[in-house]
């Protein structure tokens, strides 16, 4: 496939290694000239200019492009280079790195196919450092919903239930279900939970502290101020700024 990647600061480099590795095609777009060159050092196509121009986009080859990623640290250059991306019909996902808040979600989401948070998903990444053991965080896939997945506990309260036994609320889930260290699998009704299962579920925020409670065995306030709200506006502070400026 062949990609078109705005920024080739830390995020959109980073995308553009990844992508090469799994052997397809990337261009990148970049107006400051050392980030310019230190992506061309580790052997990328980069078109020199500002990512919201359709005439550098295409330069870049946004007409032949499969996807286009505006991964710059610059919000109204990405989103017009995915407007752009629209119009020649590709892919489009483009970067937010203001405060993770439903209202920029909701402005932008409807005109571009994916919306990602990289520091959302470094804050993620630290959580589940920071807390350990029973729960682990994979991936917020709206402002109000994410996915975790929890090991039950000794202590949990549906420990010795069946699939088909356990009623989480009506917010919650279940995604897939592992055996001890076995793989995940889709669950079936008649399996019987034990200390050690994983349990994957997709919740709404509001919600996650009664869903710890039940299958990690945690007091209310503890699940509480662990699920937390949802919101990171923290979340920058946990990752190192991003070295892309201006347009890119």
């Amino acid at each position: 496939m062949r990609f078109v990647i705005i920024g080739a600061g830390r995020v959109g480099l980073r995308t553009a290694r990844v992508l090469r590795d799994e052997d397809h095609e990337v261009t990148m777009v970049e107006r400051d000239e050392p980030t310019r060159r230190r992506a061309r050092e580790q052997g990328f196509t980069v078109v020199d200019g500002d990512g919201s121009r359709e005439d550098v986009l295409e330069a870049a080859g946004i007409a032949d492009a499969d996807a286009l990623g505006a991964l710059t640290g610059d919000l109204n250059v990405n989103f017009t280079a995915c407007m752009i991306g629209n119009h020649h019909g590709c892919r489009t996902v483009m970067r937010i790195d203001e405060a993770y808040r439903e209202g920029i979600y909701r402005k932008y989401a409807d005109q571009v196919d994916e919306v990602i948070y990289p520091e959302r998903l470094g804050a993620i990444g630290a959580k589940n450092a920071l807390l350990g053991g029973t729960i682990r965080a994979i991936a917020d896939v709206a402002p109000h919903l994410q996915v975790v997945e929890l090991t039950l506990t000794a202590d949990a309260p549906v420990n010795g239930y069946t699939i088909s036994e356990l009623h989480l609320p009506a917010d919650a889930t279940v995604l897939a279900f592992g055996k001890g260290d076995g793989p995940l699998e889709i669950p079936t009704e008649d399996l019987s939970l034990e200390a050690d299962d994983r349990l994957v579920v997709l919740a709404d925020f509001d919600v996650l502290s009664e869903v710890r409670q039940l299958l990690v065995g945690e007091t209310a306030e503890r699940a509480t101020a662990n699920a937390g709200t949802g919101t990171s506006s923290a979340a920058t502070e946990l990752l190192e700024g991003d070295t892309d400026g201006g347009a890119n």
